[in-house]
């Protein structure tokens, strides 16, 4: 990692900056696979999957009988650790429901809220290297307690044609109804247009490559809503000299090995610690099987050496990072002073993995600086918030002459008809 001391404060946007890709060789590119789709389908999508994936398939949709067959190949002590998790993710989602509260604006007069359920969505699951199991749980859990009728998923397959059993088994376990052998910005299309095979769906879930992220924001445009813009996965850690320096290095490696264009952010008020998580990155990357990866993520990777907790604060909130761990003493005062992150890890015994996996907090979550204006995945993602009013007549006659005013002075003279017809009908 390139270690910066004390950057002044008009550097920091530069020194901060997110990996940047040739945009648009990128925009082109999927744009032409998004087209393709929608004229052609089906059709499409296989040369497609032949093409980015190598794979030779003759249907698209997961059969029944594949499903089950996976189950069976899954072991049974990651079987009872995905249904903890499971359980987990469940609770603390089931908890964001609302209760719908009328509110009595003025006598006769009363307005709510109520939350919809999006009929229709798409879970893209990244498949590859590092199969992404856990984002079926992320996604699905609160799809299904929204209330999502229908909840396709589509995830790129092996070059055999089969997708990773584990991904078959988890989304069987909550609730997925159609997973499909499809990935990358195809995927995107598919679920954004509906072909002969995948159902068109309203919001469309999921991390993925650039190119997935790419066509996200391509068909978001075009009227399907998505859950967030994103970009690579990244980390920031607030730090001081309390801190345990193989913790640190070890949640910089567990972002890191993500991919090669994953960004890890260390702020640290003490020089002496930076050097010792240095040394422990070099030493733990050597031990994990994706250290080619993480060594190159590393390469675009900063630690930055401030003056005080609060300077580190600051710049992390300039950063605005999709997971922050934060590992000082009273690290709890610092948490409640964090204005821009996608969640928050407190306490050194509290590690991003927790909540990538099992503590019960969704990790589909704002990135590339995004987290200053979006939140994290929830049961609100999966729902629509539908306002009704209902006014009786007292309530139209208190009201109706506020209105006929504000519409006369907009020269919106049907609006103020709208309003004085009814109230010669019940009497002003």
């Amino acid at each position: 990692m390139q270690v910066v001391t004390n950057p002044a404060k008009e550097n920091w946007q530069a020194l901060l900056k997110r990996p940047i890709f040739e945009t648009e060789f990128l925009r082109s590119t999927v744009s032409n696979i998004l087209d393709r789709v929608k004229s052609s389908g089906d059709k499409a999508l296989f040369e497609l999957t032949e093409k980015f994936d190598g794979a030779q398939i003759s249907q698209l949709k997961t059969s029944q009988e594949e499903i089950e067959r996976a189950i069976t190949q899954v072991d049974d002590q990651l079987k009872e650790a995905i249904q903890a998790a499971a359980a987990n993710i469940k609770a603390f989602h089931q908890a964001q429901k609302r209760e719908v509260i009328k509110v009595e604006t003025m006598p006769g007069v009363s307005c709510w809220r109520q939350s919809v359920p999006i009929e229709k969505v798409g879970i893209y699951i990244p498949g590859g290297t590092a199969p992404l199991f856990s984002t079926v749980l992320m996604l699905a859990i609160p799809a299904n307690l929204a209330g999502s009728k229908e909840i396709v998923l589509c995830t790129p397959p092996d070059q055999d044609g089969t997708i990773n059993p584990v991904i078959l088994y988890t989304a069987e376990l909550v609730g997925v109804t159609g997973i499909y052998k499809i990935g990358g910005a195809q995927a995107i299309a598919a679920m954004a247009y509906g072909t002969e095979s995948i159902p068109k769906t309203y919001k469309i879930f999921g991390p993925g490559n650039q190119y997935v992220t790419e066509a996200k924001q391509q068909v978001a445009l075009e009227g399907t809503a998505i859950d967030m813009p994103a970009g690579p996965s990244e980390v920031a850690i607030i730090a001081d000299d309390t801190s345990e320096a193989s913790f640190i290095a070890a949640d910089l490696l567990s972002q890191a090995e993500h991919g090669v264009d994953s960004q890890v952010i260390l702020f640290c008020t003490s020089d002496e610690k930076v050097m010792e998580v240095n040394k422990e990155v070099k030493r733990q990357v050597l031990q994990l099987p994706r250290k080619e990866m993480a060594q190159q993520s590393l390469r675009s990777s900063k630690a930055f050496i401030v003056q005080d907790i609060k300077t580190a604060i600051e710049m992390s909130n300039a950063y605005a990072p999709e997971h922050l761990i934060i590992c000082t003493k009273n690290s709890q005062h610092v948490a409640y002073q964090i204005t821009n992150a996608g969640s928050v890890f407190i306490g050194e015994l509290t590690p991003e993995s927790a909540g990538d996996y099992a503590s019960g907090t969704n990790h589909t979550l704002p990135t590339n600086g995004a987290a200053r204006a979006y939140s994290v995945v929830s049961l609100d993602s999966f729902m629509k918030q539908i306002t009704y009013q209902s006014l009786t007549e007292d309530g139209l006659r208190r009201l109706g002459p506020i209105v006929e005013t504000m519409a006369e002075a907009e020269l919106l003279v049907a609006h103020k008809n709208a309003v004085s017809i009814r109230l010669d009908k019940v009497g002003r």
